[in-house]
């Protein structure tokens, strides 16, 4: 990361993910599935070097170790994500939320955090999570 560019667009949609994962105090191993799934198939991840992974997350650990550090995380999202990756975001944090099943309170209000720092359409966002459901139904 240089001082120039701390992040760049796959590193802030990796971030999200990370953080989202990392809201609840545990990562799951369903949640790191999906993060790698992601980052290995998507298109926007094309060209990502994957070893960046693992720097973005220690990045995101730092970043929550301070007490600002959740409005510090949004700010360089905001800087270096382009707005109309908002959206993607937002649809790979609300995967990676459901992708064990189970959405914690702090996930849900990190979600929450997520719409309105992106300032995300509400509808738009209820399409993303309805998706993101229907994604993750269990029989």
């Amino acid at each position: 990361m240089t001082e120039t560019n701390p992040l760049s667009p796959q590193d802030c949609l990796v971030a999200v993910m990370i953080a989202v994962s990392a809201s609840d105090e545990r990562i799951g191993t369903a949640e790191l599935v999906k993060i790698e799934s992601a980052v290995n198939n998507l298109p926007i991840f094309g060209d990502y070097d994957e070893d960046r992974v693992n720097i973005v997350a220690q990045t995101v650990f730092d970043l929550f170790s301070d007490e600002d550090g959740l409005d510090a995380l949004f700010g360089l999202i905001r800087d270096n994500l382009p707005e109309r990756l908002f959206e993607t975001a937002y649809a790979l944090a609300c995967d990676v939320a459901a992708a064990d099943g189970t959405l914690a309170d702090t996930e849900l209000r990190l979600l929450e955090e997520i719409r309105y720092e992106l300032n995300l359409d509400r509808l738009h966002a209820a399409a993303i999570e309805r998706g993101a459901r229907a994604r993750h139904m269990r029989l």
